[in-house]
């Protein structure tokens, strides 16, 4: 029988982080300061990255990108949730919910790969300084941020089309604050086997695959540091990897927390506390953490802001 011979669910009620009234006023400021800062400093590590031509290298074009995947996450979700925090109405469409659903397993699938090209960038400018320029070049660094987003948006349609093709009968309410695969499996009314071991595997070979790339990255660059003679060539590869190294820390350890496992009401429950900090605080701290950490990012800003100064 198809799924539109019996599905009756035409939207979802998206339960939230709380249903206490008094605390929907004081998430909506909070969780709109968070979204601008967002918009604010990824937004301005794009510019920034494109005005100064100090700043015109494979790492930060491949930053730059990053800034754009974690515009397009915060963007999926948070507005909706800030709606939801002061309507009554707390509802989303099917199709809405499926793009919700698409987008945030294009991205996430996208950064994954992307934080692994970050790692293979870093492992050349520190193992092969020589062939850097030659290895690394426009064309090369192109094909490197393509590639990613044709895997993550086309692996992402397979997974949005498994979850079109469940059955939703009666239930409707999501235990969440935004679409997410495993709190609408527990809402399907038809077998849910092919999607939750489709699920389990995209996941575990994204991660896996690209964790290996990094750590073997890393274990090349740890040993060419060690190898080296020179205090301020060490000082400054450690200075660039650690920004790195923190961002692929944070990320894959809320990843893990949030999809490595069933998805039973407990589990959904954690889950959500686990995507708050997922969607709405790395997206935030992302171009925190590279321009805290970068001199040449900060010098940059520094420009930028003296010129504006002057303008004036």
């Amino acid at each position: 029988m198809s799924r539109r011979n019996y599905t009756e669910v035409t939207e979802f009620i998206l339960l939230g982080l709380t249903s206490h009234p008094e605390l929907r006023v004081v998430f909506f400021v909070l969780f709109l300061v968070v979204y601008t800062v967002t918009v604010v400093g990824n937004l301005g590590m794009i510019v920034l990255i494109k005005i100064d031509s100090r700043l015109h290298t494979p790492m930060y074009f491949f930053l730059s990108s990053l800034s754009v995947l974690d515009l397009c996450f915060s963007t999926n979700v948070t507005p909706k949730m800030l709606e939801n925090f002061l309507s009554e109405k707390k509802t989303i469409s099917y199709s809405g919910c499926l793009v919700q659903c698409y987008v945030v397993i294009a991205v996430v699938l996208t950064e994954h790969c992307m934080l692994s090209v970050m790692a293979y960038d870093r492992y050349m400018a520190i193992c092969n300084p020589l062939l850097y320029s030659c290895k690394m070049s426009k064309s090369v660094c192109i094909r490197l941020i393509i590639i990613p987003y044709v895997y993550g948006f086309l692996l992402s349609v397979m997974e949005t089309l498994r979850t079109y093709n469940l059955s939703f009968c009666s239930a409707n309410e999501i235990n969440h604050f935004y679409c997410a695969d495993p709190p609408l499996i527990k809402l399907a009314c038809s077998d849910t086997y092919s999607k939750e071991l489709s699920m389990y595997i995209v996941a575990g070979y994204s991660n896996v695959q690209s964790l290996l790339i990094i750590l073997t990255s890393y274990m090349f660059i740890l040993v060419a540091i060690l190898r080296s003679r020179s205090a301020e060539g060490r000082k400054k590869a450690f200075s660039t990897c650690g920004s790195h190294l923190t961002v692929v820390t944070i990320f894959y350890g809320t990843l893990l927390c949030m999809y490595l496992r069933r998805p039973t009401e407990e589990s959904v429950e954690q889950g959500k506390m686990v995507a708050v900090f997922y969607t709405t605080v790395i997206p935030m701290l992302n171009p925190m953490i590279y321009s805290l950490r970068n001199k040449d990012v900060k010098e940059a800003l520094r420009k930028a802001i003296g010129r504006q100064s002057l303008s004036k």
